[in-house]
């Protein structure tokens, strides 16, 4: 016995179908979707043999006419709300108050830090006080003195230049101190988160030796995220900037993203021929998270009118024509040739044949087309005896 048989209903009767067409004797009770140039078909599969068929379907849908571009991309943090925190100088890691994963506010407490160079800084600064005061107490005395003619002019001018010269050591001071503002504290440093968000990373621990060129921790807004696609240039140059593509995740299955394209690079990338196009995509659930791949859709040109497309794994190539499954009842499924259109980033456009809301098999549709060719050669060794 036969796997699959095919059935021919005729739409038009031409040749040895012509007792077919006689039995037809109303007509449909609907038109068909699309006038084809051969006779509808229809595929029956056995019972045992549906189970491994594993077939999965989906509706067709109307969608946009512009062109679309599938292209990889990944999730990174928005840097207009990320940022690093280190220490300013050397110094030895007295406590730790945030770990990573934590959700901090402006200003909280990060980490105390124990710093001779702010000990250091501090002394200078004393010590530059110190000999301001003195020189200007001795310049003070010195034009008294040279107003009573006690002392020469010249011994004015000196005072002066004292004064000066203790300014631009506390100036001097004062700068090496700089790098301590906002995070000194009695007992040291403390260093504070400079803006809101999550620890995306913490890379200290208690009594740790830090310095200026170590990242202590990154904290970012994880609330809103940058997803940067890297579109081939001959596409990159027909994106958008404000239209929105959506975006689909390996470690989400069945997830779908949408995002709003906020900047298209300047410049190609010599080794990828790509440009960078990022989009913004709001992370609500706080399921994505960055690193992660992606594969995007993005709208290329100028939007059109609307067309019908199909996920990409049902259209099948029978012969010498495009075609689709349709469920008809358990077992049966109607092969109908479809003119396939453009490739719409994990869809086709659907040009003629089918109808917006149809429903046509999407996982199993090649083993049907298998079936059907199977079908085919046998009947055609049959017609030759």
């Amino acid at each position: 016995m036969r796997a699959a048989a095919i059935l021919l209903a005729a739409l038009c009767a031409c040749g040895g179908r012509g007792e077919l067409e006689h039995e037809r004797t109303e007509p449909p009770d609907e038109p068909a979707p699309a006038k084809h140039d051969d006779d509808a078909q229809l595929v029956r599969i056995a019972p045992e043999m549906i189970r491994d068929l594993r077939v999965t379907t989906a509706v067709a849908e109307s969608r946009a006419a512009g062109e679309r571009a599938s292209v990889l991309a990944e999730l990174r943090v928005n840097q207009d709300a990320y940022a690093e925190v280190a220490s300013p100088s050397q110094a030895r890691v007295a406590r730790v108050l945030a770990r990573a994963g934590d959700e901090v506010v402006r200003d909280q407490p990060l980490v105390e830090l124990a710093s001779g160079d702010l000990a250091k800084a501090r002394a200078e600064l004393q010590a530059a006080d110190a000999r301001l005061a003195l020189a200007r107490q001795a310049l003070e005395r010195k034009e008294r003195l040279h107003a009573d003619r006690l002392v020469a002019e010249r011994e004015v001018i000196e005072a002066r230049a004292a004064v000066t010269e203790a300014e631009a050591a506390r100036t001097v001071a004062l700068g090496t101190l700089a790098p301590f503002a906002g995070a000194a504290a009695a007992g040291g440093l403390t260093l504070r988160a400079p803006i809101a968000g999550t620890v995306i990373d913490r890379d200290v621990v208690l009594g740790q030796l830090v310095d200026p060129s170590k990242t202590l921790f990154k904290i970012g807004d994880l609330r809103m995220l940058w997803l940067v696609a890297h579109v081939f240039e001959r596409d990159a140059v027909r994106v958008q900037v404000g239209a929105t593509g959506t975006a689909t995740f390996a470690a989400l299955p069945g997830k779908t993203v949408m995002g709003k394209i906020t900047w298209v690079g300047r410049v190609v990338e010599t080794a990828s021929r790509t440009v960078p196009v990022r989009l913004e995509v709001a992370n609500v659930d706080g399921t994505l998270r960055p690193g992660m791949s992606a594969t995007v859709s993005l709208p290329v040109g100028e939007p059109g009118g609307r067309v019908v497309a199909v996920p990409i794994a049902a259209v099948q190539r029978l012969e010498d024509r495009w075609c689709v499954f349709l469920a008809r009842s358990a077992g049966t499924y109607e092969v109908r040739p479809v003119g396939r259109g453009r490739d719409l980033g994990g869809e086709v456009e659907i040009v003629s044949g089918l109808r917006a809301g149809e429903e046509v098999v999407v996982d199993g549709a090649f083993l049907l087309k298998a079936e059907v060719e199977k079908s085919r050669e046998e009947g055609g060794h049959e017609h030759h005896h």
